[in-house]
């Protein structure tokens, strides 16, 4: 049998890795070029920056043990157990020295994939395919029910590259309650090189109703950490970012096969372990 995966996000490429190591063969249809999706980092201002998701947590034993896997590659390391404004109990979170994107090229190593490659509608002439994927985006290739179900906010990200370190030392922080901000992090201290760089993001209100983010993000961080130096802004914007948490490990229409961060607490680990059970099921059956 053949399986096809669309989308190579985290969750796609632990479906097709959990595949392939069972031997059944699957390749992965990518429409960026490049893979890690929402786990993303670019080279700016030479070095690493994560763009997308901030950091990774884990309370599944399979997900902590690949994270001690890549720990020991190193390719992750633990960062913080303390953000201000958290709630709760403390949580560690984990970074990735090059970048979280570094994680999915992990995953990727020896997989088959197609990059630059948009699909428009169910690849014909195989036996399963998983959407790995948002909901809204998989509606445009399948009508399936659960993927009509699900809601997503979008979030800005805003990378401020300053002159110097003018803020006193933190690690990352949760704005709870602001307009703008939804988290800032230290991304000098979260990649470890002290580098004058704070990536915030806002929140999904603030990127529904703005055009033009850059100005607004960096006044809000300024007045949060007490900052007078002006940034360098860039933007990256996610559409389809924060999902509302939903129910299940995956949904099945047929032969197609529905996964990623919004079956449970939406996280990277919910997204690895989403596309491991749907492969998981594919395997089960076949």
């Amino acid at each position: 049998m053949t399986v096809v995966v669309v989308g190579a996000g985290i969750s796609g490429l632990a479906c097709a890795r959990e595949l392939v190591d069972a031997g059944i063969p699957a390749r992965i249809v990518e429409r960026s070029q490049q893979v890690g999706g929402r786990l993303a980092s670019e080279w700016l201002g030479g070095r690493w920056v994560d763009t997308g998701a901030a950091y990774l947590t884990a309370d599944d034993p399979a997900f902590l043990g690949r994270l001690q896997t890549w720990r020991i590659d190193g390719l992750a390391r633990p960062w913080t157990d303390t953000l201000r404004g958290q709630q709760g109990a403390a949580t560690l979170r984990w970074a990735a020295p090059g970048g979280l994107r570094s994680l999915a090229v992990d995953l990727a190593r020896e997989l088959e994939i197609s990059l630059n490659t948009e699909i428009s509608a169910l690849p014909s002439a195989v036996e399963a395919v998983v959407l790995a994927m948002p909901g809204p985006e998989a509606q445009r290739i399948v009508d399936m029910p659960a993927a009509a179900e699900q809601v997503w906010s979008p979030v800005v990200t805003a990378i401020l590259t300053y002159a110097r370190r003018a803020w006193k030392d933190f690690d990352g922080a949760f704005v709870n309650d602001h307009p703008v901000l939804a988290t800032v992090c230290d991304d000098g201290a979260r990649r470890g090189d002290r580098a004058p760089v704070l990536v915030a993001h806002s929140t999904g209100a603030f990127a529904e109703s703005t055009t033009d983010p850059g100005p607004a993000m960096a006044k809000a961080v300024g007045e949060l950490l007490e900052i007078g130096d002006e940034p360098a802004v860039t933007i990256r914007r996610w559409p389809y970012a924060s999902p509302r948490a939903g129910h299940g490990l995956f949904a099945r229409h047929g032969n197609v096969y529905l996964c990623g961060d919004a079956f449970g607490k939406p996280r990277v680990q919910t997204a690895w372990l989403s596309g491991r059970a749907a492969a998981r099921a594919i395997i089960s059956e076949h």
